[in-house]
C-alpha cells in the first residue's frame, strides 16, 4: 500500500458570490497523478465531480475554461481534477492505476460515496472518461468508483476512426496546428497500441470508448445503464474555413453514432447535446474545441439528477 501524504496549496478566486478556493493535494509517490485539485462545496459533500483535462494540459487549466467548479460549489459538489498522462488519450494499466489511486484517496479523505459520482473531460480527456467509467461498469467488482453519469466535450469516441481522421490531417497539411497535433498522436497511438489498425485493429478496439463498425459498439455496451452526454460544437462552416474538415473529420460524427447505438439498445439516458453557445476559449479565441461548449447549470442540474441528489 502507498503511504500517502498532503500538501495543500491554496488559490483563491472570486465568482461573485462568495470566495472559494482549488486546494491542491499532493500525493507521496512518483507518479504521473502525484497531486489532484479539489474545490469544496459551499455545504455538505453530496457528490463528486471529476474533470480531466485535455492531451499536453495541466489540471489547473480546466478552472479559466468552464464555470463548471463555481456551479457545482453552489450545488454541494466536490469538484476534482487531474491529469491522467499528458500524452494520453486513452487507458493503459498504469494510467489506470493513477486513476484509482486519486479516487481512492479522494473517497477516504472527503468521504464521498462510490456511488455518488460523475466523471467527465475535455478532448483526450472526454475519451478517458468514457473509457474509465466503462472499466468501471465491466468490473464492478474490483472498480474503485461506480459513476452515474459521464460526459465529453467535443472528444473522439472511436480510436480507428481517430486513426484515418489525424493521417488526412497530415496528407491535407493546411493547418499547421492540425498537422502538429496529428503527427505527434499519430507516432503515439502506433507506439502505445502496438502498431496500426492495418496490424493490430483488436488492440484499437479494446482501448476505444467506442467502434462503430461493431454491432455491440465495442466498449459502449457498458454504459446501457449509464447517464452519458455528448457535448459537440458542430459549426461545419468554421471547420471548413479554418482546418478544411468536412463533418467526416468533426468529432461529432462518431459521437452521434455511440448516442444512435445507446439509445437503440433502450439507454435513454445519453443524449448528444449541440451547444447552445459557439465556443470559445478563455482568452476570447473562437474555437468549437473547447470546455465553454458545456452549459454549466444545466450540466450541474443534470449529474445531480443522475446522482438522485435533490
Amino acid at each position: 500500500m502507498r503511504k500517502i501524504g498532503l500538501l495543500f496549496i491554496l488559490i483563491s478566486f472570486s465568482t461573485g458570490i462568495s470566495a472559494q478556493l482549488i486546494r491542491e493535494i499532493k500525493l507521496n509517490y512518483s507518479s504521473s497523478n502525484d497531486h489532484y485539485f479539489v474545490v469544496e462545496p459551499k455545504g455538505n459533500i453530496q457528490g463528486a465531480l471529476v474533470l480531466l483535462p485535455g492531451s499536453y494540459q495541466e489540471a489547473e487549466s480546466i478552472f479559466p475554461e468552464t464555470k463548471l467548479h463555481n456551479v457545482a460549489y453552489l450545488h454541494n459538489l466536490l469538484v476534482v481534477a487531474f491529469t491522467c498522462g499528458k500524452t494520453k488519450a486513452y487507458i493503459d494499466d498504469q494510467t489506470l492505476e493513477n486513476i484509482d489511486t486519486v479516487l481512492d484517496h479522494v473517497i477516504k479523505t472527503f468521504h464521498v460515496p462510490k456511488d455518488k459520482f460523475a466523471i467527465g473531460g475535455y478532448s483526450a480527456g472526454g475519451v478517458i472518461a468514457l473509457t474509465y467509467a466503462e472499466h468501471c461498469k465491466q468490473y464492478p467488482h474490483k472498480a474503485v468508483i461506480n459513476p452515474q453519469a459521464v460526459f465529453t466535450a467535443d472528444s473522439p469516441v472511436d480510436l480507428v476512426d481517430v486513426w484515418y481522421t489525424f493521417n488526412r490531417e497530415v496528407e491535407k497539411n493546411f493547418s499547421e496546428a492540425a498537422m502538429n497535433e496529428a503527427k505527434a498522436f499519430l507516432k503515439t497511438m502506433k507506439e502505445d497500441l502496438n502498431g496500426t489498425p492495418h496490424t493490430n485493429l483488436e488492440n484499437y478496439i479494446k482501448h476505444s470508448p467506442f467502434y462503430s463498425k461493431a454491432d455491440d459498439g465495442g466498449n459502449a455496451k457498458y454504459l446501457l445503464q449509464t447517464a452519458v452526454r455528448l457535448y459537440h460544437d458542430p459549426d461545419i462552416l468554421w471547420q471548413l474555413k479554418n482546418r478544411r474538415r468536412s463533418l467526416f473529420d468533426m468529432n461529432i460524427l462518431c459521437a452521434s453514432a455511440m448516442v444512435n447505438y445507446l439509445l437503440l439498445q433502450g439507454n435513454e439516458k445519453a443524449e448528444l447535446m449541440i451547444a447552445d453557445r459557439p465556443g470559445t476559449r478563455s482568452d476570447g479565441f473562437r474555437h468549437p474545441h473547447s470546455w465553454s461548449i458545456i452549459e454549466e447549470v444545466d450540466c450541474i442540474l443534470w449529474i445531480k439528477k443522475s446522482l438522485g441528489i435533490e
